[in-house]
């Protein structure tokens, strides 16, 4: 079955650096775009960045613009956020998606803290 599997969360200091994976399998990763988003308690989840399959072209949010960089792995079937120059404010849960064709499949999330 599908699976997407976080990895890398923790805490880190004000302008510090994580880098977050995602391992999947049960679907053809290599031709799904693929996600990460992020959530805080009484917030709505929000798109951090995406990557296509076949390009591999990327988007990012406006706040992560310059700090984060989503890439991925096909033969390892991962795909990383690397995050830079962290603030206070990107403390949230992170979560990994596919988008299987119109089916949005999520992980189980990753908390990243980012505090001094």
């Amino acid at each position: 079955q599908v699976q997407l599997v976080e990895s890398g969360g923790g805490l880190a200091q004000p302008g510090g650096s994580l880098r977050l994976s995602c391992a999947a399998s049960g679907f053809s990763f290599s031709v799904r775009a693929m996600s990460w988003y992020r959530q805080v308690p009484g917030k709505e989840r929000e798109l951090v960045a995406i990557i296509t399959s076949t390009s591999g072209s990327t988007r990012y949010a406006d706040s992560v613009k310059g700090r984060f960089t989503i890439s991925r792995d096909n033969a390892k079937k991962t795909v990383y956020l690397q995050m830079s120059s962290l603030k206070p404010e990107d403390t949230a849960v992170y979560y990994c998606n596919a988008d299987l064709g119109g089916i949005y499949w999520w992980g189980q999330g990753t908390q990243v803290t980012v505090s001094s």
